[in-house]
């Protein structure tokens, strides 16, 4: 294997995680609630990460990084694992796992945007055109004509797309700080330092809302933890841990483009799991979504 591929390779992995991710999520969330799922999954992924670290580099904690990295990955957590996600596993709720990882792929345009507009990243001509064919494909989707009142309008519920949507730029925006703040620190201890960001974070909400009776309640749901341990795995352990890898060796467009395919890859993992009748026309946006990022890094 190359040197040169190995940041594509990770983000292919990555996407491969956030479809088989956003389907253990979707499941957990209806079962017990979005915020159950987003609090529940980080101790078991830094439970994970822990055990590589400790393996892998003699460390179980990320006690050797530098203030410079625990800021910015901390911040990169914070609006990542908390905003980011708290709003998409909502949309899970409300949309469903394969129409919010749909909606998701407007990150990578965000992200080439904040990459340009923070990092000095370019963007090409066929970049701006990727942006306008990426968002062609998600209003495929998403949009419909009304045969009575003729005129078009969502087909879904708009606070679904509205969460997903925000769950995009928390994405994009978590992206950007964690190429920032990681520079060439080991990625899995960097999402170790985003873990524990968002998690004293989610505790605080937690206990301000008063849902601890809503956390504890979870646990009586077990086929619900076992949903989110296994989302937890391909979520903040390998799918987190692998996206930081390739941010490493490649430029955070060309991660978000390649790691971008998850809608794709969902498709049939939606109509084997959750029965979805998947129409034609939602078939072709999800690939003209990603036709769009594709082409937003050439």
């Amino acid at each position: 294997m190359e040197l040169k591929h190995i940041g594509e390779i990770a983000a292919l992995i990555t996407a491969i995680c956030w479809a088989l991710n956003g389907i253990a999520f979707e499941s957990a969330g209806k079962k017990v609630g979005s915020l159950a799922v987003s609090y529940i999954r980080l101790p078991i992924g830094f439970f994970l990460l822990s055990i590589y670290s400790f393996f892998s580099r003699g460390l179980a904690f990320p006690v050797d990084a530098t203030n410079h990295t625990w800021f910015w990955l901390s911040i990169s957590g914070l609006i990542g694992f908390v905003l980011g996600d708290m709003f998409l596993f909502q949309a899970y709720v409300e949309i469903g796992s394969r129409i919010s990882l749909l909606i998701m792929s407007a990150a990578p345009p965000l992200t080439a945007l904040f990459g340009f507009l923070i990092m000095g990243e370019k963007i090409s001509f066929l970049g701006l055109a990727g942006i306008f064919i990426t968002m062609a494909g998600i209003c495929m989707v998403i949009l419909s004509r009304n045969p009575v009142e003729k005129k078009v309008e969502f087909n879904r519920p708009i606070k679904g797309i509205v969460y997903a949507s925000l769950g995009a730029l928390g994405q994009a925006f978590g992206l950007i700080f964690s190429k920032f703040g990681l520079g060439s620190y080991d990625p899995f201890a960097g999402t170790q330092i985003r873990v524990i960001a968002a998690f004293i974070v989610y505790t605080i909400i937690i206990t301000v809302r008063n849902k601890w009776p809503e956390i504890k309640s979870a646990f009586d749901n077990m086929k619900a933890i076992g949903a989110i341990a296994l989302g937890a795995v391909f979520g903040p352990f390998i799918g987190v841990g692998f996206s930081l890898l390739a941010v490493q060796y490649t430029a955070t467009g060309i991660v978000s483009s390649i790691s971008s395919i998850s809608p794709v890859v969902i498709i049939p993992a939606s109509i084997a799991i959750f029965k979805e009748k998947v129409l034609p026309k939602e078939i072709l946006g999800a690939f003209i979504s990603v036709a769009g990022v594709i082409l937003l890094f050439l």
